[in-house]
């Protein structure tokens, strides 16, 4: 069984959803223990926005759940743009593990994420000068990709420059601009080495493992005819191109109400309102959107409670009409509407796009499809209702 720590729920969906492509039964653990029936675990830690030495604490915990589980190999996902506690949560799992070397390679140079001459590119713009840029909690300030990660404290930290080889007691952060560069850090990896990093590359390590080399992909999960309840919790171009073609297909899109920007308290009447203008809607409609629908905010804070603002009024929805299919962007959003509805343990059952994967309720009907909030919606479902 192969095990994975991320460190946020897309995260764990999408290196899941790798896993399905390549024949492996995967599931996502967020609170209690594994079924015991899946190929690969993935739990999600839910710590990308605590401090250090918490998410430090949850990924020896998370670490320690899979050594119980009987995992043989355990990957360390982190985010393709090193936004989190990168650091402080590999050091932590490397000491659990009793590993002195790590390779960290984030880059996903198939989505255009790569990097060179220690310089962080998205589509071939420096890191800093996207929209990643704005993002409320880890903005990334700078393209260099030593200074995107924090000093270790056990560990030294060196960027790989024409080599392969790992040192000891070392963190070494690869560069990778192709595919190809990619497969050869893979096929560097060794025992006794921590593999961190991002889809690509624990899709390069996963090929070369015995346990997938005769595994046929599973029959593929369809959406049912019911009801589709999209939930965007971001302020992403992707958000705004679904609102666009939600409403040229007159799809209803229920958004917050704007004075919550400015802090205006958002009361248990007014997330009724909204929550009953939905589910209204859904009486002459397959699918009804909420989004947060308002100016970006800088604020960390602000943005947090908008988030959650939002997943009150999905969470009421929920809890008044039968919906089949939800929809859910951004990696806090979905997170905070599993811990509201309360959904321990989540099988994946197909990858539509890198990144963007649809999961089944263990014990439920409900299918929850989760996407990063910079990663686009898949035409098919925007295009036709």
């Amino acid at each position: 069984m192969i095990g994975v720590i991320a460190d946020d729920l897309t995260g764990a969906a999408e290196i899941g959803a790798v896993g399905l492509r390549h024949g492996l039964r995967a599931e996502i653990v967020r609170s209690g223990k594994p079924s015991g029936t899946a190929d690969l675990i993935c739990v999600d830690t839910d710590s990308r926005s605590c401090d250090p030495v918490e998410a430090a604490k949850r990924a020896v915990a998370a670490a320690k759940i899979l050594q119980a589980a009987g995992a043989t190999w355990i990957y360390k996902k982190v985010d393709s743009v090193l936004r989190g506690h990168v650091t402080a949560e590999v050091e932590a799992v490397m000491q659990q593990l009793k590993f002195a070397r790590a390779i960290i390679l984030p880059a996903n140079p198939s989505l255009g994420r790569v990097i060179r001459d220690g310089q962080y590119f998205v589509k071939e713009k420096l890191i800093h000068l996207t929209e990643f840029a704005r993002d409320p909690e880890h903005p990334r300030r700078t393209s260099q990709l030593l200074r995107l990660m924090t000093e270790p404290q056990s560990f030294l930290l060196r960027l790989a420059n024409g080599h392969r080889e790992v040192p000891s007691n070392t963190l070494l952060l690869a560069q990778a601009d192709s595919p190809e560069d990619v497969r050869e850090w893979a096929a560097a990896s060794e025992p006794g080495l921590l593999s961190v990093g991002g889809s690509e590359f624990f899709a390069a390590l996963l090929k070369g493992l015995p346990l997938v080399a005769n595994l046929t992909p599973a029959p593929l999960f369809e959406f049912s005819s019911g009801r589709q309840l999209f939930v965007c919790g971001t302020a992403s171009k992707s958000a705004a191109q679904l609102i666009k073609a939600s409403k040229a297909l007159r799809v209803p899109v229920f958004q917050l109400p704007q004075e919550l920007v400015w802090g205006a308290e958002f009361s248990a009447a007014a997330c009724e309102m909204v929550a009953q203008r939905a589910i209204a809607a859904f009486a002459e409609n397959r699918r009804v959107v909420l989004c947060v629908g308002l100016p970006h905010v800088r604020d960390v804070a602000v943005a947090k409670r908008l988030s959650g603002n939002l997943v009150d009024v999905a969470q009421t929805v929920l809890a008044g009409v039968a919906v089949a299919s939800i929809f859910a962007e951004g990696g806090a959003t979905a997170a905070a509407l599993i811990r509201r509805m309360k959904w321990p343990l989540l099988e994946v059952r197909r990858e539509w796009a890198p990144g963007v994967a649809t999961l089944t309720v263990a014990g439920g009907e409900s299918a929850l499809t989760i996407k990063p909030g910079s990663y686009a919606w898949p035409e098919q479902w925007t295009a036709t209702l």
